[in-house]
């Protein structure tokens, strides 16, 4: 039967139709698809999370992109041998109350705990003794306490007490000025090596003489100028510092703060994705375009929430001239966690933990942490005889070592490998053996770059920064690499770049300390 051709006019006809139907099908799929978000927060460790809460009190409608499967970043917890552990960060600084505050507003304030005050011990080369409880990041309010004698010995600590005649000089004008440098000249050689060296690898992760002074210690050097010497003005300082413990935890772990704000999110509406890296950042129509592997968002505002090497590489097409304020990356650590059935541990012999000092034969964890006898809840956790041992490996940034061991990357060993390492670290460090049947489970986290140390320069990159990103309308930058180190830096400047963001977008921004929703 020969083919029959559709009547011009019938066959226009039913194209229109089918045009109209396809369009009527995309409104309605758009009818359906969520409105766009107001602000969009890249990363979602606790920077991003705690900018995220403060924008949505602010009653703007917030989506949260993190890269990783996990929010929180470096502040986690995991389970070994049948205990919930905190996977990174343990503890936060009380100088402050920004951290405590939050937590209190997570319903997790009865939870906030101290630390046993027993306190850390020092590893030295020939010997272990508790840290110098008159110290500020080790340097002595008094370099003569019978303490700092047996630490650095009698020539040394005379030495050190030099520092309450010596004349300032220039030195205290010096910019920048490393902390390494303001000791060995103050103090001498002995007290940098022996006492601050090791405190600046555990807790910077780097060497005191890379180290700026101004941000490791805010106010330390106009101290000196004040009160005339180092030792006084460490003092002072120490004397200025609230009643207490200069740290505290949470019982059940500091990752319940992750948690906690998680749950505060998703109960205020914010969308939150993970496995959703930020592809790029750029301009549109007086807000901004982010393509990302969970779609694409079209923000009025943007807080940039991610370490400091990839904020700059997302932004710098936007912000002309940041790119050459792009930080190294932060230094690699290693963590060890190992539980261990050991009742001779009940007695703590080296307190809390210990930091280890350059020098000590066959010893390259940097730290040793006895968290069982550091929290009294994780203790009753555990149980009589069993006990958590944490031990950090990696080079800190600057540190001088063996040419042997000068570029050791502990991140890249096998499990296997650290954890034997950890075993017989554990066992010179605490003075007694520990074998593998004592071992009721391990497991090993690795944090590449999640630890930016502020390094000689750091003040004068981040004011650069600040400058270039406060000319932009609808921006804003947070996280470690710009605040500082801890949480109480973090969450503290977390919150009060989201609420500039609110302001900028004409949200009504609440009190210091008042929640907006609050009734």
């Amino acid at each position: 039967m020969p083919h029959r051709e559709r009547h011009p006019v019938t066959a226009a006809l039913q194209k229109v139709a089918a045009q109209q139907k396809t369009q009527h099908k995309a409104a309605q799929q758009k009818s359906h698809q969520p409105a766009q978000p107001r602000a969009v927060v890249v990363g979602g460790g606790v920077a991003g999370l705690v900018a995220a809460r403060e924008l949505a009190r602010q009653g703007l409608d917030v989506a949260v992109l993190e890269a990783s499967a996990a929010f929180g970043g470096c502040v986690a917890r995991h389970e070994v041998a049948g205990l919930m552990l905190d996977a990174g960060a343990e503890s936060f600084a009380t100088r402050s109350s920004v951290v405590a505050d939050l937590a209190g507003e997570l319903g997790l304030g009865g939870s906030i705990v101290a630390p046993n005050p027993a306190g850390a011990w020092l590893q030295l080369p020939e010997s272990a003794q508790p840290l110098p409880k008159t110290s500020v990041v080790g340097i002595p309010a008094d370099p003569a306490g019978a303490d700092i004698v047996k630490a650095i010995g009698r020539r040394a600590s005379l030495r050190a007490a030099a520092d309450k005649v010596l004349p300032l000089g220039t030195l205290l004008r010096k910019e920048p000025l490393s902390l390494g440098e303001l000791v060995r000249t103050r103090m001498g050689s002995a007290v940098l090596e022996r006492l601050v060296t090791p405190v600046a690898a555990g807790v910077y992760s780097a060497d005191p003489d890379v180290l700026d002074v101004d941000s490791v210690v805010p106010g330390l050097r106009a101290a000196v100028v004040r009160h005339g010497s180092l030792g006084a003005a460490v003092g002072a300082l120490r004397g200025a510092a609230p009643a207490g413990a200069a740290v505290a935890g949470i019982a059940g772990g500091m990752g319940l703060l992750v948690e906690h704000l998680v749950k505060d999110l998703k109960d205020r509406g914010v969308r939150l994705y993970t496995d959703a890296k930020v592809s790029g950042l750029e301009r549109r129509d007086g807000g901004w375009r982010v393509a990302s592997a969970a779609g694409d968002f079209s923000p009025a505002g943007l807080v940039v929430a991610t370490d400091g090497v990839s904020a700059v590489r997302l932004l710098a097409g936007s912000l002309p001239g940041l790119e050459a304020a792009e930080p190294a990356p932060g230094p690699a650590v290693a963590l060890v966690t190992l539980v261990v059935d050991l009742p001779e541990l009940d007695a703590a012999p080296r307190g809390t933990g210990l930091l280890v000092a350059p020098g000590v034969a066959g010893v390259r964890a940097k730290a040793l942490t006895h968290a069982t006898a550091k929290w009294p809840w994780l203790a009753a956790e555990a149980g009589p005889g069993n006990h958590v041992l944490r031990l950090s490996y990696g080079r800190a940034a600057g540190q001088h070592a063996p040419e042997a061991e000068a570029f050791e990357d502990f991140t890249s060993w096998p499990d296997e490998q650290l954890c034997a390492q950890a075993l017989a670290d554990a066992s010179v460090l605490l003075g007694l053996p520990i074998g593998e049947d004592d071992v009721l489970g391990r497991k090993v986290v690795r944090w590449v770059g999640a630890l930016p140390s502020a390094t000689l320069g750091h003040r004068a990159r981040v004011a650069e920064v600040r400058r270039l990103a406060s000319g932009q309308h609808g921006l804003q930058l947070a996280g470690a690499w710009l605040a500082g180190t801890g949480l109480a830096a973090v969450v503290g400047d977390a919150r009060q770049r989201a609420r500039l963001l609110a302001e900028d977008l004409g949200a009504g921004t609440a009190p210091e300390g008042a929640p907006a929703d609050s009734p």
